[in-house]
């Protein structure tokens, strides 16, 4: 008999909760963003409800001053910088991975190589990589003065950035430090790999000065959803995050992906496939809506509508928000989630105010307010549909709404048989069912025979 898929289900951490208006709720932390203690609990909650995995985003920007009232108005304006707060999570958790972004537009590949794996080593083996180009403008301005590089050339550096990285990530051989008080010899020559690459963008020597981590490298998280961020996925992304609001979109993406997996030598059990979801969870439906509704209902306008022109790369602040879009120049950041924004607004019908109402909780992610039984049905569907491996879960508050989904939807989908009861592994890569991938110098050598 053939064992029933399992979801994969990690907890995306904002914070105070992924509604734009949660921190005003008088459920949420409002100072949750930079408390250490609201990031612990959040990490040991989820660690105990046995998720896969914590994910932390990052913006290297806060807002100009002309951005200073809708700043004013948001919580997204201080947080702590993902790496440090992963590794202090790290010190206070066991199991769960700790996936943490990182650009490949504003940093360099030997330091940011060494700092995921120093998190690889001092989780031992929990360590994941969410790989962007960046798609904020304003970042570009922290680092220079020069605006930010076209869609397409973020693309192409941030390919070779990655090899660069999974390369120096290779550097060492598993056992490669016998560290022989004896003999006096620490590590194994033999078991180094110097990458000495040279390249359109980068010349990088190496070797990296950490060592190998118990499940080989970290894990690649990936979340591109335009033609050339999909291709890039299927090449790089171990995991993908994608912003799916319908199982239609999703089914698209998910066996789009897994085919060009194929080109590049790839298997589809490789790429693990989470959309995110945008849980309101209640014990009945009409519970569910009004909360859902209590979370809208402190939506300031001018916050709405400035969520929404930065999603879809356009300045939409002087357009009557009873209107409907216009038409809209090709965005220069996230070109994906324009492309979805756009589609919803043309097959809902929807005027720009009801599109900032529609996606004030989950940014374009999919929306489910309803019981446990409703959101279980939703989330075995898109999983026995070729829709998704698992699923990005981002509660709306922190912490209630992870609460709400840990004590009244896990048991649900533990009832079905689709979520783990215990851990089973001790890496990321365990829990998600993914291989140790071949080293880069152990193809070369394959290569060259």
């Amino acid at each position: 008999m053939t064992p029933k898929k399992q979801l994969a289900l990690n907890v995306f951490i904002a914070p105070t909760g992924h509604h734009i208006a949660a921190w005003r709720h008088p459920h949420s932390a409002a100072n949750g963003g930079v408390d250490i203690d609201h990031y612990i609990a959040i990490a040991q909650a989820a660690e105990a409800a046995k998720f896969d995995a914590v994910f932390v985003a990052d913006y290297m920007f806060s807002y100009e001053q002309k951005d200073a009232d809708f700043a004013s108005r948001s919580a997204f304006a201080a947080y702590l910088e993902p790496l440090t707060l992963l590794s202090a999570l790290a010190v206070f958790t066991k199991q769960i991975g700790l996936i943490g972004t990182q650009t490949t537009t504003f940093n360099e590949p030997y330091n940011l190589a060494r700092r995921h794996a120093s998190l690889d080593l001092i989780s031992h083996g929990r360590a994941g990589w969410n790989l962007v180009t960046t798609g904020n403008e304003p970042e570009a301005f922290n680092f220079g003065d020069k605006p930010l590089p076209p869609h397409a050339e973020r693309y192409e550096r941030a390919r070779e950035f990655a090899q660069v990285v999974k390369g120096l990530w290779d550097s060492w051989e598993e056992n490669a430090f016998p560290r022989d008080k004896a003999s006096g010899r620490f590590f194994n020559p033999e078991k180094l790999h110097v990458l000495n690459h040279h390249g359109k963008y980068y010349n990088v020597r190496g070797p990296l000065n950490v060592a190998r981590s118990p499940q080989g490298r970290p894990v690649i998280v990936q979340a591109g959803s335009s033609p050339i961020g999909r291709s890039f996925a299927a090449e790089f992304g171990e995991v993908l995050f994608v912003a799916a609001p319908t199982l239609a979109e999703a089914q698209v993406f998910y066996n789009d992906v897994k085919a060009q997996a194929a080109g590049f030598g790839r298997g589809p059990d490789d790429i693990k496939v989470l959309p995110g979801l945008f849980p309101v969870v209640g014990r009945t439906e009409e519970e569910a809506q009004r909360k859902y509704q209590e979370l809208q209902d402190l939506i300031q306008p001018e916050v709405g509508l400035r969520l929404l022109s930065g999603l879809i790369g356009a300045d939409l602040t002087g357009l009557d928000p009873n209107s409907k879009l216009p038409e809209l120049p090709q965005a220069l950041g996230h070109v994906g989630r324009q492309k979805l924004l756009l589609d919803l607004a043309v097959r809902e019908g929807l005027t720009i105010k009801e599109l900032y109402l529609r996606i004030a909780g989950a940014r374009g992610h999919l929306t489910l307010v309803g019981t446990p039984e409703k959101i279980a049905d939703e989330l075995e569907l898109w999983l026995n549909s070729s829709a998704a491996d698992g699923f990005n879960v981002m509660p709306p508050i922190f912490p209630t709404g992870l609460t709400d989904f840990i004590e009244l939807v896990l048991p649900e989908l533990r009832r079905r048989g689709l979520f783990r009861t215990e851990y089973t592994a001790s890496t990321l890569r365990g829990h998600l069912g993914l291989r140790v991938p071949t080293p880069t110098w152990a193809r070369q050598a394959q290569a060259a025979e």
